[in-house]
């Protein structure tokens, strides 16, 4: 407890003000001073510690939002965390993002700019099947993502947008998709 008093105390008070400063007075035309904002719930050491917390353990900004007491909404947790983060960063060595998209890629250009070595994609598509008559057989092919009865496949698809690989056989549609994956990799022997 000890040493992160110490680097409270001599870095981040000192640098997350001057921070603050800057990046508050970086906007010209305000209609409000300077802090007028909505104020954070949490002080500065609080909010440093969640961010340590984050960073170590990985957490939800959820849980994150229920340790240190706040709205359980996942923005207040994110909004805090981004605020002090630059500052931190000046005074500790913490993790970069590659990237910081959050948005979901939709093209293969796209994914090609994000992942210049991609080879494939691996995923399982569901159809759907008549009810089973048999009851045991009922439980097992009902897909509770789907809300029906389904069949699994595997598919292995190339950056061209090509499929390589189709497993040889459908899986019962309660199966997840991992250990689907797990009990058929898909090897260069069975790829087409």
């Amino acid at each position: 407890m000890k040493e992160f008093d110490d680097i409270y105390d001599k870095e981040i008070t000192k640098e997350y003000h001057k921070y603050e400063n800057k990046r508050l007075s970086k906007r010209k035309n305000r209609k409000r001073d300077i802090g007028a904002g909505r104020p954070f719930k949490l002080d500065v050491k609080d909010r440093f510690l969640m961010l340590l917390v984050y960073y170590r353990l990985y957490i939800t900004y959820t849980l994150a939002g229920f340790l240190f007491d706040l709205d359980q909404r996942s923005n207040i947790c994110s909004r805090d965390i981004q605020k002090i983060e630059s500052s931190i960063r000046k005074c500790l060595p913490i993790p970069q993002k590659i990237y910081n998209i959050t948005k979901r890629l939709r093209t293969v250009d796209e994914i090609e700019h994000y992942f210049p070595r991609f080879i494939s994609f691996i995923d399982s598509t569901e159809q759907e099947i008549s009810r089973p008559v048999d009851k045991k057989r009922h439980d097992v092919y009902y897909s509770s993502k789907k809300k029906r009865h389904t069949v699994k496949t595997q598919l292995v698809v190339n950056n061209l947008g090509f499929i390589i690989h189709k497993a040889n056989h459908h899986k019962k549609g309660k199966k997840h998709d991992y250990d689907f994956y797990k009990k058929n990799h898909p090897d260069s022997k069975t790829s087409c």
